[in-house]
């Protein structure tokens, strides 16, 4: 965590993928259609105060915000594409508002949608 804060004095951006090189940054994957799993983020963001500003179904894309404990915001981007008809994967892209660093703030953000994410639906889980 500290190396992430120490990073986050000049990086205001993170993301997940699958060459990450943290392992918490990993691209997640489910054993569900993207219809579901759509219909399970949106559900999980709204319920974790994160305020869903647009949603386009047919790319796979959610963007959010939240706020910070020090008032800024992030702009959240979860990409879903379905790998096959019954798998799914998860990316986010986090961004903070502002020219200076976010000492992390994004890489927490990550951390925690996919922890909620991962909670939710941890029977359909692909490790």
């Amino acid at each position: 965590m500290l190396k992430r804060t120490l990073v986050g004095i000049f990086r205001s951006h993170d993301q997940t993928g699958e060459k990450a090189k943290d392992p918490a940054l990993k691209t997640r994957n489910y054993k569900l259609s993207r219809d579901k799993i759509w219909d399970e983020v949106t559900s999980v963001l709204r319920n974790s105060g994160y305020k869903v500003l647009h949603e386009v179904k047919s790319v796979g894309e959610i963007v959010c915000e939240k706020r910070t404990v020090s008032g800024r915001k992030l702009d959240i981007t979860l990409t879903l594409f379905a790998l096959n008809p019954t798998a799914t994967a998860v990316d986010i892209y986090s961004a903070s508002r502002g020219s200076l660093g976010d000492l992390g703030a994004n890489y927490r953000t990550i951390l925690q949608i996919y922890s909620l994410l991962d909670r939710k639906l941890a029977a359909y889980k692909i490790t």
